[in-house]
């Protein structure tokens, strides 16, 4: 291989690294703006039931404009980024990871939808440290509560799914089970992210600190009372 061709790989590579890691960090702040988006909702009763759906969640993982839609044959299809308690109750450094599956059915148009996905137990949060897993399959799922008069103690505490989700396109909230999608690491922004191959399950454990580009969308999520008085 001649100095020039070796030259060439080595800008290359540098150049796809630093595409990635811009990458990573605007899905990153994309996803902290959609959860302050949420919590500062106006008049749906919305950020009520999330802030107290995650006072007690396992994990909390956003899509930020996750695409849907087709042509007779429905599809979706995004990236998101996950964060997991860790055994001393902070949230861990950000894993990421990629959204994708189908329906069938007469679907035409395609639509920006961001995406909430909120783990209720250890089982869903045994999923999202496997990296890899599939809606309704290997996790229960079910549509979040966007109704202001549902009461918490008969909704969401009496469910056994693993995990809610929540969706919002054009400002409306709507519920959405995505039953089918596959969940499954994003290989290439987690080594953009970390510099490194690590893997979801040291990320979401707390072994790995969070980047700092993280910072914004950790601090996004609602912090559990006791939490945020001590912040």
């Amino acid at each position: 291989m001649n100095r020039i061709m070796l030259i060439s790989i080595i800008l290359a590579s540098i150049c796809w690294a630093d595409d990635k890691t811009q990458a990573t960090t605007d899905r990153l702040d994309k996803s902290a703006e959609v959860l302050h988006q949420i919590m500062a909702a106006p008049g749906e009763g919305t950020p009520e039931e999330v802030a107290e759906v995650i006072e007690h969640a396992k994990c909390v993982a956003v899509v930020p404009h996750m695409i849907k839609g087709g042509f007779v044959f429905g599809a979706l299809g995004g990236r998101g980024v996950v964060s997991c308690r860790t055994s001393a109750g902070r949230w861990s450094a950000p894993a990421f990871f990629v959204i994708s599956g189908g329906t069938w059915g007469l679907q035409i148009g395609v639509e920006g939808v961001d995406l909430l996905m909120v783990v209720q137990n250890d089982k869903g949060r045994e999923q999202m440290l496997s990296g890899n897993f599939q809606l309704g399959s290997d996790a229960s799922v079910a549509a979040g509560s966007v109704d202001r008069h549902a009461s918490s103690d008969t909704d969401w505490k009496m469910m056994n799914e693993e995990i809610l989700i929540y969706s919002r396109a054009k400002g409306v909230f709507a519920g959405l089970s995505l039953t089918g999608a596959d969940v499954r690491e994003d290989e290439d922004s987690m080594r953009a992210a970390y510099g490194r191959d690590v893997t979801p399950r040291a990320v979401l454990e707390g072994t790995v600190p969070p980047p700092a580009q993280a910072h914004d969308f950790l601090n996004a999520i609602p912090q559990r009372k006791n939490e945020a008085a001590s912040r």
